[in-house]
């Protein structure tokens, strides 16, 4: 399933990147996409088989086309969609700060990524999701730790420290750094690609490996 939402600059100079959000079933993919892509919550829970998004987001005086590839919910056992992944620029992995389940297969997922895309120096940004729960009025107390979640992500990535992943917790619930989650994906796509970060004709296009 597609979805796009335009929400362009005045920029004449144009740009895409194709991300994909990775994570274990229910920690909030979905709900953190459509509140990013369509600025509202989602309440009640799916399973995803994999759905597609596009925005287009003003970023240093351009446009980038950002395409957003929501993955299905992962288990140890799951195959991630290679030919999905073909493009794929940069990554989101996503656990939920109620759930230690969650928490713990994110080493496993870093390693099928790497496996697929056969180079662990992609960008990639850990993100604890639903933050709101941090005291869940249902009892969906925190399980993981600001701190358990920054020691993590220091695992992830290359080896080269410039290319670890950086650490983000957010709400998709209460709009809480949802777009500077995907802000902060892009600033490290372009920090690890470079900071020249358009090609081709003119100096206005980026070319999609």
């Amino acid at each position: 399933m597609e979805y796009s939402s335009l929400s362009p600059s005045n920029s004449t100079h144009n740009f895409q990147r194709k991300i994909a959000l990775i994570g274990a079933r229910n920690v909030g993919k979905t709900t953190l996409t459509v509140r990013f892509v369509e600025s509202r919550f989602v309440e009640s829970y799916y399973p995803t088989i994999e759905n597609e998004f596009t925005k287009i987001i003003p970023f240093k005086n351009h446009d980038c086309t950002l395409e957003i590839l929501d993955t299905a919910g992962q288990d140890e056992e799951s195959l991630l969609n290679m030919k999905s992944l073909v493009g794929v620029r940069g990554i989101i992995l996503c656990y939920s700060i109620v759930n230690r389940a969650s928490f713990d297969l994110i080493p496993i997922l870093w390693d099928k990524v790497v496996d697929q895309l056969g180079r662990d120096n992609v960008p990639v940004i850990l993100v604890g999701t639903k933050s709101d729960l941090e005291r869940g009025a249902k009892g969906e107390n925190r399980r993981i730790t600001k701190a358990e979640g920054e020691k993590l992500a220091s695992t992830i990535g290359s080896q080269d420290k410039r290319n670890q992943a950086l650490f983000i917790e957010c709400s998709a619930e209460q709009g809480f750094n949802v777009e500077e989650t995907f802000m902060l994906l892009l600033k490290q796509m372009e920090h690890i690609e470079g900071s020249v970060i358009f090609d081709g004709e003119n100096n206005n296009k980026c070319n999609i490996m």
